[in-house]
């Protein structure tokens, strides 16, 4: 199957090919510029209202200066940033999703982590984004009397990639070096204006009209597992199973947990309900477990199980268990908690071997037939205290007299371990669904689903951080899944509640992407126009800001000085955003 990069760069190869043409045969206007497929259209028009505009000089030359204290200060951390993520690239190169080189590129559908279904939105939060920038500069030259000589908008084929602002150079070089920079940070100001204006609504009326519905949201399912062979899928709500009720996640399991049948049915939000036959399904299994991911276990030392919670009890009974599966396969193997032990913890202190996975069943006599018992016990052991480790290494049973170590925080003491989920590497389950943290994303935008009462309200800085992460956060962080917006089939897990319910959900939702991505793309630009290279308009304030202080130093050739040091941070901030794209995989 084509991907859509490949789709792409033919239509840029398309595009290329019939705008040259028609440019040898003069059939393109003076004020088009074509280059391949970069096209520029150039205007004189709008200069009598950034003239009209520069009237309240004194004010913009304010704004102008507190945009220059923000720039000079992300400017430096843009430095810092992409030099140490370089570096990294370098020294600790770990390939990923988050470095892919087409998720450099700030496309809609090639780009990973911006979704095709928004790609409308994305555009106009761009188009938006190139507005305000250039426009800042158009302003910030008439505010400085420096004559612009054209102005316009930059395309990749038919797609805006950027927009322009031509100063007159002359009278550019002789402003003042305070009049250039705040010209050229007035782009970057305006970026990060209009993304905190947009998010600030977005925080608060937008998101605080939009609610979680009840039920268990259903981010997807798992291969082979029965809810999946059901025919449940990604964007299902439950809300019911076997006549209980689903109001939240929580009651999933138990709803489950309250019956034994091995056929329920469950309630689908819409009115559907379909029939689940349990099976004790492998869901995921460590390298080395004895049972695969699809495998369906069929009974534990000859004792028939269909759930979870049955695999488990007659699993606990057991420390070592025969289990056979519906094809006909039989394993023995110990039954407990699989963990990796590491360097330097109590239980390597007590002779276990360092790095290796092994199983433990007991500690202190106490069964750990799963990582969620051993939990459990060691939240009931006290730090200090000696106790019998009892654990399968490569098959042999082996007893570790373990001090066990302190945690910190939380009661319970340390085992020196990192373990895996399940039983011994398996994780069973009876129903395989995957959960979409629909309530954790609202949190995140400022609305107010219902959460615990101890839980910690973000402030308005912790929110815009989380927007910049959100499009990325299910690789970054712990959540499993992107934000992708209010989009597709994700909009079924929220609904619209109080005035704004009026407009309709569709535009309620609408409004929310155009908002959210209009701030998080301008944040985007103006950090990235920020880096201290050419020709981005941090390697213009660096010129300026150098030329201010070698003119101050009893030193002969400053301009070779200027030149020597604005070149060798653009050189380095070029190479390091190359091995940020391409190191993590040249390296590994």
């Amino acid at each position: 199957m084509v991907g859509t990069l490949t789709w792409v760069l033919v239509g840029l190869a398309t595009y290329t090919l019939v705008a040259m043409t028609l440019k040898s045969r003069g059939l393109i206007p003076e004020s088009v510029k074509i280059s391949g497929p970069l096209t520029t259209l150039h205007t004189q028009r709008g200069k009598a209202v950034l003239t009209w505009l520069a009237r309240p000089k004194r004010f913009w030359r304010a704004w102008g200066n507190l945009g220059v204290g923000v720039g000079l200060v992300v400017m430096a951390g843009s430095f810092v940033l992409v030099g140490f993520s370089a570096y990294q690239a370098v020294v600790n190169p770990q390939p990923s999703a988050l470095n892919e080189p087409r998720n450099a590129l700030a496309i809609p559908g090639v780009n990973d982590f911006l979704p095709l279904s928004v790609a409308p939105e994305i555009v106009l939060g761009l188009l938006l984004a190139l507005v305000v920038h250039e426009g800042g500069h158009g302003l910030f030259c008439r505010v400085e009397d420096i004559d612009i000589e054209s102005m316009g908008l930059a395309l990749l084929a038919i797609v805006p990639i950027g927009a322009f602002v031509e100063p007159d150079e002359s009278e550019l070089l002789e402003a003042d070096r305070g009049a250039q920079v705040r010209m050229y940070v007035a782009g970057v100001t305006n970026n990060f204006a209009l993304a905190i204006l947009a998010l600030l609504v977005l925080f608060g009326p937008i998101a605080g009209s939009i609610a979680v519905v009840d039920g268990y949201h259903v981010g997807g399912t798992i291969e082979q597992t029965p809810a999946a062979q059901a025919g449940i899928e990604s964007g299902d709500v439950i809300m019911g199973i076997d006549g209980r009720d689903v109001t939240d996640p929580a009651d999933l399991g138990r709803a489950l947990a309250a019956t034994n049948d091995t056929r329920v049915e469950v309630s689908l939000r819409g009115g559907e309900s379909v029939t689940v036959q349990r099976s004790a399904v492998v869901s995921s299994a460590t390298e080395s477990a004895p049972l695969e991911q699809g495998e369906t276990v069929v009974s534990v030392n000859g004792t028939t199980v269909s759930t979870t919670r049955q695999f488990v009890a007659a699993a606990e009974s057991h420390p070592v268990a025969e289990l056979r599966t519906d094809a006909g396969r039989t394993v023995t193997m110990p039954t407990g908690s699989y963990v990796l032990v590491a360097a330097d913890g109590p239980l390597a202190d007590a002779g276990a071997p360092v790095e290796t996975g092994i199983v433990v069943t007991a500690i202190d006599g106490e069964r750990t037939v799963s990582t969620a018992a051993l939990g459990r016990v060691l939240s009931n052991t006290d730090p200090g205290e000696t106790v019998p480790v009892t654990a399968y290494v490569d098959g042999t049973r082996e007893t570790y007299n373990v001090t066990m170590g302190p945690i910190d925080r939380r009661d319970g003491a340390a085992l020196g371990v990192s373990a895996q989920a399940g039983v011994s590497g398996l994780v069973i389950t009876d129903f395989g669904l995957d959960q979409y943290p629909a309530a954790t994303f609202l949190d995140f935008i400022g609305g107010e689903p219902e959460k615990p009462s101890n839980a910690v309200d973000f402030s308005v800085v912790q929110r815009l951080a989380f927007v910049l992460v959100l499009p990325a956060i299910g690789i970054a962080g712990q959540l499993g899944y992107n934000f992708p917006g209010f989009t597709e089939f994700w909009t079924n897990f929220y609904t619209v509640e109080g005035p704004l319910a009026t407009l309709g959900e569709p535009a309620v939702f609408l409004l929310a992407n155009v908002l959210f991505w209009t701030g998080w793309i301008n944040i985007i630009i103006g950090q990235f126009n920020l880096v201290p290279s050419f020709p981005l308009d941090g390697g213009h304030i660096l010129r300026a800001s150098t030329e201010s202080v070698v003119s101050r130093l009893p030193v002969p050739n400053r301009r070779s000085l200027t030149t020597a040091v604005t070149f060798a941070v653009t050189i380095s901030m070029i190479g390091s955003l190359l091995l940020m794209i391409f190191g993590p995989r040249l390296f590994a």
